[in-house]
């Protein structure tokens, strides 16, 4: 076990109770303090790095005790937000779903059962769960063959039809469309692993002797495996589904061994050769083909699984920032609202939320922030932070976010590799959010004194060298704030121990980082 500083276990639990208080009370006037005009000078000078030279920066910070704002650098500007969308979905989604909600998957019958025959069609159910594992379609399978269903006369229908079949976001880049952090969304979809990497297949290749050897997890046939990598003094090998199809080609040299997490082309298509798989497996034979269509209202449950619960997903959702379950989400609220699970609604659920809660600069184009049309100024994320802290559900959501320098993958999530042996260490809770000349960081934090502070930190279009540190140093010199005195010099302020990922967070990195 690793051991913690008694410093740092007294600055989590100060953290705790701050964000255990009432929610925060309207601004008040107040004469700035020394501390005050100390940390805008220092946050000042973190911000005048040369890598920002030419880009944006805008940045928030606001008391959550008193309403006042500390600092703010460019707060109304309209900026790219990548991840830190997902605060505004994951908001959206606790306050219009509920901690209780559950994604259920059911198989049904349309016919009638006459002995162990059901002369009739099996139907395969989906309302978008994207925890469902191939052992969970297989636990179905179990169900419908102990129902005593040994032949089915029909045909075995997918029915996805609790989403639409808009199966890309409208500002995705082409080529991540194979990628695993853009599989496209169902609500019929499997994950290959406890992350629940929904809509994707992992892909292992090993050195066998003179070969390469090639694994799925799970096991599949539904991919088309084209393997033309070779034994080598190095792994250098690209794992790659090839546009629009089945087709994973593998290329490159083998020597240790290596996975990737690949995104499949129809994640219906995908599920139905799972559960089909699964009946055979269970002694169901289905005589017909594999359709996709609408359940028939006359149609009869025989077996269901429920997910877990919308408090537990949030977890891996925010801690490992995941892009599909934040667009499942989205199209979810807009089926509970509008029955309609369609992007379109499930943003406007989003926004009429964010709206309801007094933001006001907000372009939501996506529920995960995958797309670069999304925009939120600084000002905007920090209003939906202060708000959301008198919600019912507020403390669930808040442990979900990562937590700054704890190396447990789900305690710290995106940030278990920043801020480790600062002030900032088990004290701030925030989302992470990186794109290609982006990166953002919203979240809370207590000073030293034991107040509680929101802030956001957005800075587009750097052109080299990753500026997250800049961020971790702001977080820090936030932990570190006191009103009534001053503190180290700002370039002393900075995070240690930093990750390996760099300019990306694990949404990007999984096979390596994550």
């Amino acid at each position: 076990m690793r051991r913690t500083s008694a410093s740092l276990v007294a600055g989590a639990l100060v953290a705790t109770l701050a964000w255990a208080s009432s929610p925060s009370s309207p601004a008040v006037a107040l004469e700035p303090s020394a501390g005050v005009a100390d940390l805008s000078q220092d946050i000042n000078k973190i911000l005048s790095d040369s890598r920002l030279t030419i880009a944006r920066a805008g940045v928030v910070v606001k008391s959550a005790a008193t309403g006042e704002e500390l600092y703010a650098t460019d707060a109304g500007k309209l900026l790219t937000p990548a991840s830190n969308t997902k605060l505004f979905t994951s908001a959206a989604a606790a306050e219009t779903l509920g901690l209780d909600y559950r994604f259920p998957t059911t198989v049904l019958s349309s016919g009638r059962k006459a002995g162990s025959v059901l002369a009739g069609d099996l139907v395969l159910r989906g309302t978008g769960d994207p925890t469902m594992l191939a052992e969970d379609y297989d636990a179905l399978a179990a169900k419908v063959a102990a129902a005593g269903v040994k032949v089915v006369t029909g045909k075995l229908v997918t029915d996805d039809t609790w989403f639409d079949s808009q199966r890309l976001g409208n500002d995705w880049s082409w080529d991540d469309e194979t990628a695993y952090y853009a599989a496209p969304i169902s609500a019929l979809t499997a994950s290959p692993d406890r992350d629940y990497d929904a809509g994707s297949v992992i892909v292992s290749v090993a050195a066998d002797g003179d070969k390469v050897k090639v694994s799925t997890t799970p096991e599949t046939g539904y991919l088309k495996i084209v393997n033309r990598a070779t034994v080598g003094s190095e792994t250098d090998v690209l794992i790659e589904r090839q546009h629009n199809s089945r087709t994973v080609v593998i290329t490159g040299t083998v020597k240790d061994p290596y996975q990737e997490w690949v995104a499949v082309d129809d994640p219906t298509a995908y599920v139905a050769s799972l559960f089909r798989t699964s009946l055979t497996r269970h002694g169901v034979k289905v005589l017909g083909p594999t359709v996709t269509a609408a359940a028939p209202a006359e149609a009869k449950e025989l077996a269901r699984h429920e997910s877990m619960t919308l408090g537990e997903l949030l977890v891996p959702f925010l801690k490992l920032s995941n892009n599909i379950h934040a667009e499942i989400l989205t199209k979810a609220m807009g089926r509970k609202v509008a029955n309609q699970g369609t992007w379109s609604a499930g943003l406007k659920v989003s926004t009429d939320f964010a709206k309801a809660n007094g933001v006001q600069v907000i372009n939501m184009r996506d529920g995960s922030g995958l797309s670069r049309r999304d925009g939120f100024s600084p000002g905007s994320i920090v209003q939906l932070l202060t708000a959301v802290r008198s919600k019912p559900w507020f403390n669930t959501w808040y442990e979900a976010l990562p937590i700054a320098g704890n190396a447990e993958r789900f305690v710290g999530g995106t940030l278990r590799s920043r801020m480790r042996n600062t002030p900032a260490a088990g004290n701030v809770h925030a989302k992470t959010g990186s794109l290609t000349g982006v990166t953002s960081l919203s979240g809370y934090v207590t000073s030293a004194e034991g107040e509680p502070l929101i802030f956001s930190i957005m800075l587009n279009q750097y052109l080299s060298g990753s500026p997250k540190d800049i961020e971790d140093k702001i977080a820090i010199r936030l932990a570190q704030f006191s009103r009534a005195t001053a503190t180290a010099d700002a370039t002393q302020l900075r995070a240690t121990e930093q990750g390996e990922a760099g300019d990306l967070e694990c949404s990007w990195l999984k096979p390596v980082q994550c």
